[in-house]
């Protein structure tokens, strides 16, 4: 068997995906007959045979599915090494930091102060990212260190956890759950999150401590779209969008305490719930990196950590 061209691999991702040659040729911007031709070859190439061909559909043999996901990292990796290699070769270096805004636990200040006095050190250059976008920026290369919470596929990158903090509900200032002296998430049972689902009445329901509440702003889980709100018309919605509807009572909200903190409104009640899993906040690399600076900021981020919250440290 030959090497694999990145050529091929793109081709078979848009015909795997699309499940249909002629949309993969229009997305790949060429005519059907020379992209069947390439799959054909593919397959020779690798003597397996990788689509399924019916005159009414194309699916995926079990091989075929195995390439596409191998495929999708292939081209992913390609791609990150060439922006890698794009941001090592610019004449002023820096260091890349992804992070949400304000999910940084309150330590971002400390730290870049810190990290500025290591003599590895670089100039740091914020790449401000929405709900869940940090860990792809890694992957693709446009990003050298990231600030998130967990739990994600930590697959491919390094982990270091820098503190863990309650979560509080945010809720409207007069609901009647805001007069309750505990709360526990069985309470809030068919109250609409920023998702745009309702919390379950499973009792042993327990909203998930990553991004749970964001997800809005990208327009639904991966693979889903956002459920249309009640009331509301908005197919993104960010922060301000977030708590201003939480203000007018048309959602709840589980943010970290210190995110609850930077955005005091007297609209809204931030109240404790005994059973919510607290946030933990994490460092995120390439497992690849050797970088100096990626070290120092990761000396300087630990640092500030432990010493502005021990305790709260996992």
């Amino acid at each position: 068997m030959g090497d694999l061209e990145v050529r091929q691999l793109r081709y078979f991702v848009a015909v795997a995906e699309e499940l249909h040659f002629g949309r993969a040729a229009e997305r790949l911007g060429m005519t059907q007959p020379p992209l069947s031709r390439a799959v054909r070859e593919l397959e020779r190439q690798l003597d397996v045979r990788l689509l399924e061909r019916t005159t009414r559909q194309v699916t995926l043999t079990p091989a075929g599915e195995v390439l596409l996901r191998e495929a999708r990292t292939a081209i992913q990796a390609v791609g990150a090494a060439g922006r890698r290699a794009q941001h090592a070769g610019r004449t002023e270096p820096g260091l890349r930091l992804a992070m949400k805004p304000d999910y940084d636990g309150g330590l971002l200040p400390e730290i870049l102060a810190a990290y500025a006095c290591d003599a590895a050190a670089l100039p740091v250059e914020l790449v401000l990212s929405g709900w869940g976008e940090q860990l792809p920026a890694l992957h693709d290369g446009s990003a050298d260190v990231a600030l998130l919470p967990i739990p994600f596929d930590e697959r491919g990158v390094d982990v270091e956890p820098l503190l863990t903090e309650p979560r509080l509900l945010a809720l409207a200032a007069d609901d009647p759950l805001a007069a309750r002296p505990t709360l526990r998430v069985a309470d809030l049972a068919g109250r609409i999150l920023p998702d745009g689902t309702p919390v379950p009445a499973d009792r042993g329901y327990l909203p998930p401590t990553s991004f749970d509440a964001g997800q809005a702003a990208q327009g639904g889980r991966e693979g889903q779209s956002r459920p249309a709100m009640p009331g509301v018309r908005s197919g993104r919605l960010d922060l301000a969008q977030i708590v201003s509807l939480i203000e007018l009572g048309r959602m709840i909200w589980f943010p970290p305490e210190s995110v609850a903190r930077r955005h005091p409104r007297p609209g809204i009640a931030y109240r404790t719930v005994d059973d919510l899993p607290p946030l933990t906040l994490v460092l995120a690399w390439p497992r690849e990196s050797r970088s100096p600076a990626v070290a120092a900021f990761l000396r300087a981020a630990t640092d500030v950590a432990a010493a502005a919250c021990p305790a709260g440290r996992p």
